[in-house]
């Protein structure tokens, strides 16, 4: 017996339209990687969704959302340490700020 997952990917589809809002719109770095993370949230909802479809639920959609979530902190830690060291050295995290490679 499957199981109904339509509710489920429309909060994912939402969810990634809200984060992919905020990644294409705001100038604030920290809010870009906040907004990324809320679609990397939103492709893990599809994940453990679609595993769980069918007869014979699987066990795949949670492992790949695990990687996923492991990539997404390493995003995190290398995301925020590189706004750090731009906010020492130009004093702003606004992404249009950041148009040279230059100091």
């Amino acid at each position: 017996m499957g199981t109904l997952i339509t509710p489920y990917l429309t909060l994912a589809a939402i969810l990634f339209c809200i984060g992919l809002y905020g990644a294409l719109t705001k100038k604030n770095g920290v809010i870009v990687l906040l907004s990324i993370e809320l679609m990397l949230n939103a492709v893990n909802l599809n994940l453990i969704a679609f595993s769980k479809l069918g007869d014979h639920p699987a066990l795949t959609g949670q492992i790949f959302s695990l990687f996923n979530i492991t990539i997404a902190a390493a995003e995190a830690a290398v995301g925020i340490a590189i706004l750090i060291t731009i906010y020492r050295n130009k004093g702003t995290v606004e992404v249009t700020d950041l148009d040279s490679m230059k100091r």
